[in-house]
């Protein structure tokens, strides 16, 4: 507690006029420390220093100012004594959730006193009677109850609706004259008069941890909601870093984890996954993305700065707390623009119901919102609760694993991505986290090794067609990021069709999901539709914006393929300051300094590029991973690369025009009664040939190909443009056949396939031959 001994000192300093103010005082201490750290020391110190963190988080959300902390007590003021008593009600409520499952005996539980009086401000302190009466005031509450002198009773008056307890005058220690003390009666619930009759009766009164109140039944029985007053500070929209939406726009915070487990973290940040998720399916919401919003994980920061740094109106913040079978959401939203709450509810119900209450908090942040959900939205949520819910926790275990990008993390997402389809052989999402865990994987060769691969770009090693395979089992299911993944590995193998109807399909079912709308981009770009792809690239900063990097690349991109290069320039060099360590910005960089004439900076760029490559930077396998489908843009980053000192290849890279593309009828006639001679022309550089020939029906009636194709049941097909081949290992695996012009039978590259792991030519010739 704050000396007065050190107050009678300041008074005998001089005769200069000493600051003072008038304050509103909270001091806090626990109740019962000494008995708890005997009972269990290291305990106890780690629930005081996260519940000191709790206190903390409310008193600067609440305009407050902690001002000392002194082993178990804080110290803190604040200029609004409706906000000092708010804030000390919220901290009470907000604790009493997070210790309930505990017994009596380890509960820690705080004491917190409020005074409204002078004070003498002096170095970044306060001392004096005013905070004196605040410590003695904490004494006489109970164990996580709140007590209040006579001048912030007289104060707060009726302003609050809460009920308090006359203590009456009270002698304490050091304080010369008695003070009048009140109880703040937590445990009350207000219940409303009787409904006029023929009405709808009323839901009792919860004061909660969001401070958000029924005020009364109006005439004709109809509830109205409205906030505290104000406790927080709006945002500033002359300091927003983007411009507000046209749509409500909202950024939900990483929920606290309550449930007392750091074990429980994944859980948590699961819940908080899928609520941005969810509510980024609503077309009529524009949400912030996850990269973007846990950036404030952990962090004690203010609504109003989230607001201003997101360009968001609302903000979503809440907590999990898991305890054995059972689960609580505490969430809240407010309005940034008026620092006001515009609900808060609680939602219990037991591990099985999780589903149920994301849904819950979603449909609630929509109404409150007024949005309007089409058919397809609503029916989105149809079906999860059909979902094995064992196999959801272990899911979130692994998309955990899967966000910390380390190849040990990927190679336990992958354990846990199994061992959730053990529990339910048919959960779509296990199967995409494995599909895109081995895809962010495929050229890291320390994964390579966990994994027990021989090593990037061996036939043996194809994590790139063991991603597709999860892929496909995957399903149709309605998850923008399988649809995003689909989209950049149709790319690759000049499926360019099928790509972009991907990734528009990935937008319309994550309208804010910016995963969704980088991979839009790019297949605008690869397919020389630049000027929209720029129009979107905003959008999708707006959704992330503190991750601009990729955008910001994706924009230079563009605008490198129409020609305008110094704008491309400059766009790529702030991708790169946001994202150093992606080297592969660099390629882009380098092929437009060289287009530019400036030789030496091209090289520099080209050598960052190569040295972020694992091998093969040649010419042929650098275009293969650079999917265009407009040959003029393929052509011109090509011969940059070149000026910029990238090695040519033997064989020159391959670009494929959509109008050179077979349909299924051409396909079928070219095959039938025919052998396909060719070879593997990987980038890399294995230049190993096959033959294979084929009935009247283009079925594989013998070949050497062994590497890729198998014997069995499953027949070749030809559809939608595509051959379909039983591949080893793979099951079915389906190719866009593509004409050569430039091809020659000597050659045997007439025609031309792409893999997710290479490029084929083959031409044909009669069986017979």
């Amino acid at each position: 507690m704050p000396s007065r001994q050190r107050d009678q000192g300041i008074f005998a300093m001089g005769t200069e006029p000493l600051e003072r103010k008038l304050a509103a005082i909270l001091y806090a201490d626990i109740a019962g420390y000494s008995r708890l750290t005997g009972a269990d020391e290291e305990g106890t110190h780690r629930a005081l220093s996260a519940y000191l963190d709790t206190l903390t988080t409310s008193i600067e959300r609440h305009n407050g100012k902690v001002l000392h902390y002194a082993g178990d007590a804080v110290l803190a003021e604040f200029a609004s004594v409706i906000n000092a008593l708010t804030c000390a009600v919220v901290i009470q409520r907000d604790l009493r959730a997070r210790s309930e499952h505990l017994s009596e005996q380890r509960k820690v539980q705080f004491r917190i006193g409020i005074n409204l009086g002078d004070v003498i401000v002096d170095r970044n302190e306060i001392y004096g009677d005013g905070v004196n009466v605040a410590a003695r005031l904490e004494n006489l509450a109970e164990p996580g109850g709140i007590c209040i002198s006579e001048a912030v009773h007289s104060a707060i008056g009726n302003k609050l609706p809460l009920n308090y307890q006359s203590l009456g005058e009270q002698r304490v220690k050091n304080i010369a004259e008695p003070v009048r003390a009140y109880r703040v009666r937590l445990e009350d619930e207000a219940v409303p008069t009787a409904a006029p009759a023929g009405t709808r009766s009323r839901r009792r009164l919860v004061i909660a941890s969001a401070a958000v109140v029924v005020l009364g039944v109006m005439a004709g029985g109809v509830a109205w909601l409205k906030p505290w007053p104000p406790t927080i500070e709006p945002a500033s929209k002359q300091r927003m870093t983007l411009a507000l939406s046209d749509k409500p726009s909202i950024a939900v915070l990483p929920f606290a984890n309550m449930s007392g487990d750091a074990e429980q973290e994944y859980f948590t940040d699961g819940m908080t996954d899928d609520l941005i998720t969810d509510l980024s399916k609503v077309s009529g919401l524009f949400v912030i993305a996850r990269n973007s919003v846990f950036t404030y994980k952990g962090k004690p920061v203010k609504i109003s700065q989230v607001a201003e740094e997101l360009g968001v109106r609302y903000v979503l913040e809440g907590s999990v707390r898991r305890v054995g079978d059972k689960v609580r959401i505490n969430a809240q939203l407010i309005d940034g623009n008026t620092g006001g709450h515009v609900w808060a509810e609680r939602y219990d119900g037991s591990l099985g119901d999780v589903f149920s209450l994301q849904d819950k908090v979603t449909r609630r942040i929509v109404a409150a919102l007024r949005v309007q959900l089409t058919p397809q939205e609503q029916a989105l949520a149809t079906g999860r609760d059909k979902i094995n819910v064992a196999a959801y926790d272990t899911f979130l275990k692994g998309w955990a694993h899967l966000l910390r990008k380390t190849p040990e993390d990927a190679v336990q997402a992958i354990a846990f991505f199994k061992q959730a389809l053990e529990l339910d052989p048919n959960y779509s999402r296990a199967y995409a986290g494995l599909a895109q865990t081995y895809w962010n994987n495929s050229l890291n060769a320390k994964f390579h090794q966990l994994t027990g691969g021989l090593g990037v770009g061996t036939l043996v090693d194809w994590n790139d067609l063991t991603a597709w395979e999860f892929l496909q089992k995957a399903g149709d299911k309605p998850l923008s990021q399988a649809r995003a993944l689909a989209a950049r590995m149709l790319q690759r193998q000049r499926r360019f069709d099928e790509a972009m109807r991907e990734a528009r399909q990935a937008v319309a079912l994550g309208p804010s999901d910016p995963t969704a709308y980088d991979a839009l981009i790019e297949n605008l770009i690869y397919a020389g539709e630049a000027e929209e792809a720029i129009r979107l690239v905003d959008r999708s900063i707006g959704l992330d914006p503190n991750f601009p990097g990729e955008k910001l690349f994706l924009k230079g991109l563009a605008y490198y393929t129409m020609g305008r290069l110094e704008e491309a320039l400059s766009s790529i060099e702030r991708a790169r300051t946001h994202n150093p360590k992606r080297t592969r910005y660099a390629a882009i960089q380098a092929a437009t300094l060289a287009e530019l004439g400036r030789a030496e900076e091209a090289k520099v760029a080209f050598e960052e590029y190569r040295s972020g490559l694992t091998i093969f930077a040649t010419l042929n396998w650098t275009m293969f991973y650079w999917p265009f489908e407009d040959v003029k843009s393929a052509e011109r980053l090509a011969k940059g690369l070149l000026k910029a000192g990238m090695i040519d290849s033997t064989r020159h890279y391959y670009a494929v025009s959509p109008q050179n593309r077979l349909r299924s009828d051409q396909i079928k006639a070219l095959l039938a009664n025919k052998t396909m001679i060719g070879a593997d022309r990987s980038p890399y550089g294995s230049e190993g040939e096959f033959e294979v020939t084929r009935d009247q029906n283009a079925q594989v009636v013998s070949q050497d190909f062994v590497t890729y194709f198998r014997e069995g049941t499953t027949k070749t097909r030809v559809k939608n443009d595509l051959l379909c081949d039983p591949w080893q290992a793979f099951g079915d695996y389906c190719v866009a056949i593509y004409r050569n012009p430039d091809g020659t039978p000597e050659q045997k590259d007439e025609y031309i396939f792409f893999t997710l792991v290479g490029v084929f030519t083959f031409s044909v010739f009669d069986s017979a031959s």
